[in-house]
């Protein structure tokens, strides 16, 4: 390159450059970590946002629920549907089908078992795990 006389090279970098720069790392140094803490913060809050949205619409839910259960005509519909109950002066019925359905292969490896204990009445369930239990052999 040239050189002109009477000049001086000039150092690529001037110690006021330098000490600015080295302020610049050091506030990007020391600022990262709460920065990072802020970000992390408000996703929690965020999180925690939409878990009392889901808390809130289940307690919604539930109280809809509740004011179903303080209806009398409710509360007898689920007992009659339920628990099979009757009102007095009224005779139950409860239809069985008096051929039992041909050995089939869903039958055979016991799928149509829990559909025949849901159709009996819970008592009648509560009975037969009863006699099961009684008859259940002792582990050698």
């Amino acid at each position: 390159m040239w050189k002109i006389p009477g000049l001086a090279a000039r150092p690529r970098f001037t110690s006021r450059a330098t000490v600015l720069v080295l302020v610049l790392c050091s506030l990007v140094a020391i600022l990262a970590y709460p920065t990072r803490q802020y970000i992390a913060q408000r996703s929690e809050i965020n999180a925690q946002r939409a878990k009392a949205e889901h808390a809130k619409a289940q307690v919604e839910k539930l109280s809809r629920e509740k004011a179903r259960w303080q209806d009398p005509e409710f509360v007898k519909a689920q007992a009659r549907e339920r628990l099979h109950y009757a009102m007095p002066g009224e005779t139950p019925f409860i239809s069985v089908d008096p051929a039992p359905p041909a050995t089939t292969p869903s039958s055979a490896d016991g799928a149509s078992a829990p559909q025949a204990k849901a159709a009996q009445p819970w008592y009648a369930s509560v009975w037969d795990s009863v006699d099961q239990a009684d008859t259940t052999p002792v582990p050698r």
